[in-house]
């Protein structure tokens, strides 16, 4: 079961729905309508009371698809792969013995990442830092949690990230990651029911310039090196979420070290169970 939040033709209020054979099945609207149904006690229950109380049909081309979330707080775990801690050791030579130990250290980094603001939807640009010479996408696998830190479903996350500002000084680290656009989400929430071995995901990331694939790299959520209950443990510490929380996961996906994403290009990240994000690439001189 996949739920999705979009917009219908000039109405600008946003809608929840439910995608099946291919139509979108409306299941109501409002700022909060995707996150009652996320947040109720019985997620498919409340779908499928939804689903019984209208017979409409709307074909998926003629939505404005929108990011799934409402006011959840978008947060970030990093250093979770292999790839992802050799990467940060590279751009960081003073950092280097840092991201060991966390990679290896019981407590995980976990870092505030986007407010729902900051975050763009399918076919909605992301955006590289306007100071930033080294900025790349990281395909992440994304948990969606309820305010009672429940796992309620997956979505696929985009953490754009300026690996030169990071890599100048680790305690750049929120610079490097949280500003305008640095955040990919979508298109759809797919229900943890429906998804029976999130631990065992294929991610796929291709970045497109000018109509050609410059870059193609793939990996699984079986090379994690922290179970999602793990991080999820860790990230409700001495924290509450009202509205819900959607959690990155980390990267095991890292382009080379002299590849930059450009204005212009296009990022591509698809997990098997859940669909494909696409997002143009801006950067702006300010």
């Amino acid at each position: 079961m996949r739920l999705l939040k979009f917009t219908l033709g000039s109405d600008p209020t946003p809608r929840a729905g439910c995608l099946e054979d291919g139509l979108v099945v409306p299941l109501g609207a409002g700022p909060s309508a995707l996150s009652e149904l996320l947040h109720a006690p019985d997620v498919a229950a409340a779908v499928q009371d939804r689903k019984r109380r209208t017979t409409e049909r709307l074909d998926p081309a003629k939505l404005s698809i929108l990011a799934p979330v409402d006011r959840q707080e978008i947060w970030g775990a990093g250093v979770t792969y292999e790839r992802s801690k050799v990467a940060r050791q590279e751009e960081s030579e003073q950092g280097a013995t840092f991201y060991d130990l966390v990679y290896r250290a019981p407590r995980p980094e976990l870092f505030f990442k986007s407010t729902p603001s900051r975050v763009a939807g399918p076919s909605k640009p992301v955006r590289v830092r306007r100071d930033s010479k080294w900025s790349v996408p990281e395909p992440e696998l994304a948990l969606v949690l309820s305010p009672r830190l429940e796992l309620v479903g997956y979505t696929i996350g985009n953490d754009m990230s300026a690996r030169d500002v990071e890599g100048e000084n680790p305690l750049y680290l929120p610079q490097a990651k949280v500003y305008d656009g640095c955040c990919g989400l979508g298109p759809v929430v797919t229900l943890s029911a429906a998804l029976p071995k999130p631990e065992e995901l294929a991610i796929l990331l291709e970045i497109e310039r000018a109509g050609r694939v410059v870059f193609e790299g793939r990996t699984s959520t079986a090379r994690m090196a922290r179970s999602y209950r793990e991080l999820i443990d860790w990230l409700g510490r001495d924290n509450v979420f009202p509205d819900g929380v959607v959690l990155l996961t980390g990267t095991g996906v890292v382009p080379p070290d002299d590849f930059s994403l450009a204005h212009g290009d296009v990022v591509r990240i698809t997990i098997e169970g859940i669909g494909t994000l696409e997002n143009p690439v801006v950067q702006s001189d300010g």
